[in-house]
């Protein structure tokens, strides 16, 4: 098999994804940017979507699966009185509607939103359904039923209501669809509705104050973008940290059991580090670490 081009480079690098790019289009101007062997984003987001796009380099693709699961904040704008194919502003409408909520007939309607709800996903999203993407059988001109799916909103709050739009702030679990809260939420008020502009603020430990603007890596100014580099372990925050040993380090690298120092619950997920480098995620066994996910030099 032949071996994959380009550098061996690791970390983190946020980037402020711009709308009309494609969140994999993003993942490969970094790649090339950078010349980076191995990209992938944790948290897709919508073309017309902008703000904080996470791409992982190298060894830090290993730890997408735990960001994909961190929380995540959405700032967005709902038009009332339109429903629409896609349920933003991109999508044919659908249906209309005269009517139009109150400030407060919005708060009173936002805690039917929060906490663990079922959400429908939209008919043209990355949702699979029989192997295909339902975007790809929506573009075709299926009609789709798609099953509720569990989500969590931590919090869905209103910053401010005009004659015919809301300006809303969502922080939900992996798997939200703000698109979908938009049209359920105007369902509800029985004023339809659809997202107009979506922004995400902050992914995890990532926030939008710290993301590299995309035409800076349009330019590919390779040296400039590298000192934006996070470190692996910059995705690692949520978990304990465990010292390993140097004889602890040896064996965890090998894939085995190796002593580490620190406290922790047993069983716990945890990451390692040595010499103030990560070396990787697995449980905690009271003394030593079973490596689930070694992070190679």
């Amino acid at each position: 098999m032949a071996r994959k081009k380009g550098r061996d480079i690791s970390g983190w690098l946020i980037v402020d994804k711009p709308a009309g790019v494609g969140s994999t289009d993003v993942v490969g101007k970094v790649r090339w940017a950078l010349d980076a062997k191995k990209a992938g984003h944790a948290g897709t987001l919508d073309p017309d979507a902008t703000g904080v796009l996470a791409v992982a380099l190298g060894e830090a693709t290993k730890t997408v699966p735990l960001l994909t699961e961190a929380l995540k904040a959405y700032d967005f704008t709902v038009t009332w009185g339109a429903e629409t194919a896609t349920d933003d502003a991109s999508g044919q409408v659908l249906n209309q509607s005269d009517a139009r909520p109150t400030a407060e007939q919005i708060t009173a309607a936002l805690p039917a939103f929060t906490g663990d709800i079922m959400q429908v996903p939209p008919a043209f999203s990355a949702v699979k359904v029989d192997g295909e993407r339902a975007y790809d059988l929506a573009r075709e001109g299926e009609a789709l039923e798609l099953a509720a799916r569990p989500l969590y909103v931590d919090e869905l709050s209103l910053i401010e209501a005009r004659a015919d739009q809301a300006d809303l702030h969502m922080v939900c679990g992996k798997g939200g669809y703000v698109r979908s809260i938009a049209r359920d939420l105007g369902r509800a008020l029985g004023c339809l509705g659809h997202v107009a502009s979506l922004r995400r603020i902050w992914s995890g430990p990532f926030e939008v104050d710290d993301a590299v603007p995309f035409d800076l890596i349009d330019r590919a100014n390779q040296a400039e973008i590298e000192t934006r580099l996070l470190p692996l372990q910059s995705a690692l925050t949520e978990l304990p940290e465990m010292r390993a040993t140097d004889q602890g380090a040896v064996r965890i690298m090998n894939g085995n059991p190796g002593q580490v120092l620190g406290t922790a619950q047993y069983g716990e997920t945890v990451w390692v580090s040595h010499e103030g480098r990560a070396i990787c995620i697995g449980r905690y066994l009271g003394g030593e670490v079973q490596p689930d996910r070694v992070f190679n030099p």
